[in-house]
């Protein structure tokens, strides 16, 4: 996930009399997945609920004092207001188990956790959830994980992605960045300035330009997802030069995964549609401050 100076997200929604969820505490992080059935969310009052299944399926609380809540395939994973990181593996009953200690960023993707330390240490598991960390970088404000790649955002603004082993070479991808995204062989950067970019391909793949003035960029499968500095949420699907379809407006935060869209209204509505990027809305629930698929 990968939100640009989120006061001017608010300050754009609070002009339009919009009121309800704020994304000034957001933590920064992956909200779109890879396809998988589960929806997460988190509430005002930091209740985390993650529901599988349909659209209309039951909501299932899994935690309270929550920040941040991630999903990918069947493990969930929060981020506790003080600082500790909890994954679950299996239903949504499953038992937690206590990851890190001092986290500001929590990252899943299949068999890895990653996890950003409040230092800017970044550090990834592989394996089961016990498994041994494995310290990839300093200085680190954002991490994200997609396969077998890792890709972080260095506190300089600089971008760099890894794939292969945890202990794989870092490549550069690109400087002046404020978010990085992966999804597959494609990486996401949002400069800025607010111009979002994506490269299909090997990590020196040639970068393409998507759209400008974007608050989010959002990547799952060969959909890419953007939220303007205006509220409005724009989908494509195919190509990276693919016509932009306009899902929404008065949006403050954009979801994908698979055949799912997700967006979280500024006053607190967490709506998902499911099929082509013209299908039906569902609203999901209210009083939402996150909003996460797997």
């Amino acid at each position: 996930m990968n939100l640009k100076n989120l006061s001017v997200a608010a300050t754009v929604l609070a002009l339009a009399g919009l009121t309800g969820a704020s994304t000034a505490n957001a933590v920064p992080g992956t909200v779109s997945g890879d396809g998988g059935n589960r929806i997460g969310s988190l509430r005002a009052n930091g209740d985390a609920y993650v529901k599988e299944g349909g659209l209309s399926a039951t909501w299932v609380k899994e935690h309270d004092h929550v920040k941040q809540v991630v999903l990918s395939g069947n493990r969930i994973g929060v981020l506790t207001g003080n600082g500790v990181a909890w994954v679950k593996e299996g239903g949504l009953s499953a038992t937690w188990v206590r990851e890190a200690d001092d986290v500001k960023q929590l990252a899943l993707s299949g068999k890895r956790i990653g996890v950003v330390k409040d230092n800017g240490d970044a550090y990834v598991k592989e394996g089961g959830l016990s498994a041994t960390w494995v310290k990839e970088s300093d200085k680190v404000k954002e991490l994200e994980l997609s396969g077998n790649r890792i890709g972080i955002v260095k506190g300089n603004g600089d971008a760099y992605v890894k794939e292969g082993g945890l202990s794989a070479t870092w490549v550069k991808e690109s400087d002046n960045v404020i978010g990085i995204d992966l999804s597959g062989n494609r990486i996401g950067v949002l400069t800025g300035n607010g111009d979002a970019w994506v490269k299909e391909g090997g990590l020196s793949a040639t970068w393409v330009r998507e759209a400008d003035n974007v608050i989010q960029l959002e990547l799952s499968g060969n959909r890419i997802g953007v939220l303007t500095d205006h509220g409005d949420a724009y989908v494509k699907e195919g190509g990276l030069s693919a016509t932009w379809v306009h899902e929404y407006e008065h949006t403050i935060r954009i979801a994908l995964s698979g055949k799912r869209i997700g967006v979280l209204k500024g006053d607190g509505d967490a709506r998902v549609k499911e099929g082509g990027l013209s299908a039906t809305w569902v609203l999901e629930a209210s009083n939402v401050t996150e909003l996460a698929l797997s």
